[in-house]
């Protein structure tokens, strides 16, 4: 990337979420991608920092696991919101098809439409002499997206993965949508070697492997899609967004102050 092109990579510990922020530091603008309504008080802080306006959010797909920040942020930023069809998230400002080009300064992702784990999936693709696609949960490092609900489809899944993402520049770096295992980012070549879902040679194959992880529901789905539908702005979703807000200060705070108390005797191991 351009050294005027900052990427950050935001991790919520509640749902294991990767939200990215992408900013133009020389044209003063930025891009979100999959934020998280708790953590709307820290990328807020974050665009402060870094003296740049939040022009666009963006949400893969309609997310089961946590409430979109899309609807708050269009509040706090005016920034425009933008899915893809087929979505059904009717609020937001802008519809992206499939090979649609989306720009913020001199930033230009490209939309890659990725059913499978939903069927309003996408991908978004940053060409460039480093090229990387941020995948959501269809492609996570060494693992895929579920597909039992939200009108997923293992056959569609294997399509997109093996006809779209896996027909990307070897060296495109993959950034995932989630991780519960500490790893941050892949290539397109590592996750084809060691991805063991990949590994396959028919949706047949990948459906199989996929019926058999016997996943429970994520903890707040019946409340997340409604939410999300809404951009994220319902009753429940300020209810949500406190509550986060308190839980990361009564259990972050102790902690950050320990540290400072005892950062004269601390070691730690750097891996």
């Amino acid at each position: 990337m351009p050294p005027s092109i900052l990427l950050r990579q935001l991790f919520d510990r509640e749902s294991y979420t990767y939200s990215y922020l992408i900013a133009d530091l020389d044209a003063g603008v930025a891009l979100i991608i999959d934020p998280v309504a708790g953590c709307l008080p820290g990328y807020l802080q974050l665009l402060t920092e870094l003296g740049v306006t939040l022009k666009i959010a963006i949400d893969t797909h309609c997310h089961a696991d946590h409430v979109t920040a899309l609807g708050k942020l269009r509040e706090e930023t005016g920034c425009e919101t933008i899915v893809g069809t087929p979505s059904m998230i009717e609020c937001a400002s802008r519809f992206v098809n499939d090979g649609q080009s989306i720009e913020c300064g001199s930033i230009i992702l490209r939309a890659l439409y990725t059913p499978g784990h939903t069927d309003d999936s996408y991908c978004y693709y940053l060409e460039g002499e480093s090229p990387l696609v941020f995948t959501g949960d269809t492609l996570l490092i060494r693992g895929t997206g579920r597909t039992d609900f939200q009108n997923g489809s293992a056959e569609d899944l294997y399509n997109s993965l093996f006809n779209k993402l896996l027909t990307l520049p070897p060296d495109t770096v993959v950034y995932p949508g989630h991780d519960y295992k500490g790893w941050s980012q892949s290539s397109i070549t590592e996750e084809r070697r060691c991805n063991p879902r990949l590994q396959v040679e028919s949706w047949q194959e990948l459906d199989l492997i996929l019926s058999k992880l016997n996943l429970a529901d994520p903890k707040l789905m019946d409340v997340a899609i409604p939410a999300n539908l809404q951009c994220g702005r319902t009753l429940f979703t300020s209810l949500y967004v406190a509550a986060h807000i308190f839980i990361h200060a009564v259990y972050l705070y102790p902690v950050m102050l320990f540290a400072i108390q005892h950062r004269d005797t601390m070691h730690f191991n750097v891996y």
